[in-house]
C-alpha cells in the first residue's frame, strides 16, 4: 500500500500524531517505549546512567520504581473491525537510565494514536504493518547518524544512549527555513533528539524529507542530523564534520586532525531506509 501517516513523539503513544500531507511518511520516534532486560549488563558506568532521570515516549518523566505512567492501550480503536498485530519490536537505541533500549510501538499501538488524535483518514489497519516497518527502520537510521556525530567524542563516552525525545512537526529548524527558501522542499517532520553523553545531554535536530520523484526506493527519505547550536562545542561539532565529510569526498585525510575520512565518509552516507514492502 502507498498509504502513509506522518507521526511524532508528541502525538503517538509518545503524546500523539500530527499528520503529514498526503504522501507523507511515518514520522520516526513515534511511540518508541523502554525495553527493560533486568538481567543484562549495562556497557556505560552506574554514575552516568539515569543522571537526567528516565523518560517514557510522553517526554515525561517516569519513576523507576514502578514505571508510571502506564502504557499505552494495545485494545482495539473504537469502530475498527481488523485485528491489528500487538506485537512490539525493541530497536538497537540505548535507552539512558535504563540497561536496555527503547522499543518502538505496536501496529495497534500506532493505528490507535492516529485514531485518538483524528489523524486515521488516509489509513487503514491494513497500512499499519508497512507503516510501522518504515517508521522503525527511519528511527534505527537516524541513530545511526547520531552515533557517527558522537564518534567525534569517542574518547570522552563510547556508549552514547539516548535520553529523549520531542516531536516539533511545526517548528522548522533554522537550517530548514533556508533550504525551504532556497529550494522550495520542507520537512515532513522534525524531531529533537537528546543524547546522553557521559551524563551529559546533547541535543541532535534532525529534518526529516521526502521525496515522492523517489518513492519506493532507500533514497525515498532525507535524514538531515546534527547537533543543535546550543553551545561553541556543538558548533565546531558542525565545522569539523564539514570539513571531515568534504575531506573524504575527495579522498584525502583531514589536513589538521590526520582523520583518515572513515567518519565523514559515514555522515555523507546515503539514507538507507527500507522501501515499503
Amino acid at each position: 500500500s502507498q498509504s502513509r501517516a506522518s507521526a511524532s513523539p508528541a502525538g503517538t503513544p509518545s503524546g500523539g500524531v500530527a499528520a503529514g500531507p498526503p504522501g507523507s511518511a511515518p514520522a520516526p520516534c513515534a511511540g518508541m517505549r523502554e525495553q527493560l532486560e533486568p538481567g543484562s549488563d549495562c556497557p556505560v558506568p552506574e554514575e552516568y546512567r539515569g543522571k537526567h532521570g528516565i523518560f517514557n515516549v510522553y517526554n515525561q518523566p517516569i519513576d523507576p520504581r514502578n514505571n508510571m505512567p502506564a502504557t499505552a492501550s494495545q485494545a482495539m480503536a473504537p469502530g475498527q473491525r481488523t485485528p491489528i498485530s500487538t506485537a512490539r519490536q525493541p530497536s538497537t537505541i540505548p535507552k539512558s537510565g535504563a540497561s536496555g533500549t527503547w522499543t518502538y510501538p505496536s501496529p495497534q499501538m500506532f493505528y490507535n494514536s492516529l485514531v485518538r488524535k483524528g489523524k486515521a483518514q488516509d489509513c487503514s489497519p491494513e497500512d499499519m504493518h508497512t507503516v510501522v516497518s518504515v517508521h522503525n527502520s527511519m528511527n534505527e537510521d537516524t541513530w545511526r547518524r547520531v552515533v557517527t556525530w558522537e564518534k567525534l567524542h569517542a574518547n570522552e563516552c563510547r556508549n552514547p544512549m539516548l535520553l529523549r525525545f520531542l516531536g516539533r512537526p511545526d517548528d522548522l529548524s533554522p537550517l530548514a527555513f533556508v533550504r525551504k527558501c532556497v529550494t522550495g522542499e520542507t520537512p515532513f517532520d522534525r524531531h529533537d533528539w537528546y543524547v546522553d553523553r557521559n551524563g551529559k545531554q546533547v541535543r541532535y535536530v534532525i529534518d526529516y524529507y521526502f521525496h515522492e520523484d523517489k518513492a519506493g526506493t532507500p533514497g525515498q527519505f532525507d535524514l538531515v542530523v546534527r547537533p543543535a547550536a546550543d553551545d561553541l562545542e556543538s558548533v565546531m561539532d558542525r565545522v569539523k564534520m564539514s570539513v571531515y565529510v568534504a575531506c573524504a569526498s575527495v579522498g584525502i585525510p583531514c589536513p589538521i586532525t590526520g582523520n583518515n575520512g572513515a567518519i565523514g565518509a559515514e555522515a555523507a552516507a546515503p539514507n538507507t531506509t527500507a522501501p515499503e514492502a
